[in-house]
């Protein structure tokens, strides 16, 4: 076929072509529908602090934020910066006044022996309970405690109430396991009924 009578093909579909989209043959595509999105219930606008809730339709601005639980942060406690003298002075005391009440309940407990040596610390009972070791560590400034119930643990000295808010010279050393913020004396008085902070015979 002669290349002019391929041109004048061509021309006649395209007309045919706008022609039959004027009489309607081809359907224009329609606009597809809006996603709907679900409802959250309890839904919170950190910006406007309106809510939607269960059972209402839209947001409504009447409605109170959903109440936010903060969680309060651990205090953080750090060892007390002390000289080899305060350190020895500190350790030596709790030992003596550790060393009193295990003397006073080794009179009223069987099966019970106190050893204390060297800084090492030996509580001895019968076979069901065990051995207790507490013992000095001078080069890291603690006391070590081993418990047959609840294992060891490394006591750092630490200062409470030395802060701006606290009266003057209210400040009080204790022996604190860093990892849960307990204190030696907690430990002795769950495990093995002393409290250090009774004087010996008021038990």
């Amino acid at each position: 076929m002669a290349r002019t009578s391929m041109a004048k093909v061509a021309r006649m579909a395209f007309r045919g072509l706008q022609n039959s989209r004027q009489t309607g043959v081809f359907s224009v595509a329609r606009a597809k529908p809006a996603i709907a999105l679900p409802k959250l219930a309890g839904f919170v606008s950190s910006s406007r602090g309106i809510t939607t809730s269960p059972g209402r339709n839209g947001i409504t601005p009447d409605d109170k934020p959903s109440k936010q639980y903060v969680e309060t942060p651990e205090v953080v406690r750090t060892p007390a910066v002390i000289t080899d003298a305060e350190y020895h002075a500190a350790a030596d005391a709790f030992m003596e006044r550790l060393m009193n009440h295990l003397e006073e309940l080794e009179q009223t407990t069987e099966d019970m022996d106190v050893e204390y040596s060297s800084g090492v610390l030996n509580i001895r009972f019968g076979p069901e309970i065990g051995t207790y070791v507490v013992n000095k560590q001078p080069p890291n400034k603690q006391i070590w405690l081993s418990s047959p119930k609840s294992g060891p643990k490394r006591y750092d000295y630490v200062i409470f109430g030395d802060g701006q808010q606290d009266k003057q010279d209210t400040a009080v050393g204790e022996w604190l396991y860093l990892r849960d913020n307990s204190t030696m004396a907690d430990l002795l008085r769950e495990e093995l009924g002393i409290d250090l902070r009774m004087s010996v015979g008021d038990y």
